[in-house]
């Protein structure tokens, strides 16, 4: 399990819900930039985290590409997909998905923008 957190750095917690919660731990430019993005956000009185932005969150799912995460970011398109700035996440996805040798990350995002910009 060690392992697969270091090569994937991303610890995953339960929250007391029982939701489950990612904390990514951040290396690459776009981490950095995304946490300088990011803005609090309370989600009880006196319990904020600071979240990224839908844009950055696009990003990211995309980039992970497992089943759930093109879940995921469909349920964001269907919220934002309008709204979003598409220039920005394609300035940031297209060269992690050429450093993981999947282009096809970029071509499957596509889709989904069409579906929810028509």
């Amino acid at each position: 399990m060690r392992d697969l957190f270091v090569a994937q750095r991303v610890l995953r917690l339960t929250g007391a819900s029982g939701m489950p919660v990612d904390v990514a731990l951040g290396g690459l430019p776009f981490e950095e930039s995304a946490v300088a993005r990011a803005s609090d956000f309370e989600f009880a009185p006196g319990a904020a985290l600071r979240v990224c932005s839908a844009e950055d969150l696009v990003v990211m799912k995309a980039f992970a590409a497992r089943p759930h995460d093109w879940g995921d970011i469909d349920a964001v398109l269907a919220r934002h997909a309008h709204i979003l700035d598409w220039n920005y996440i394609y300035r940031h996805l297209s060269p992690l998905a050429e450093l993981k040798e999947a282009p096809e990350l970029v071509t499957q995002l596509r889709s989904l923008e069409q579906k929810w910009r028509k």
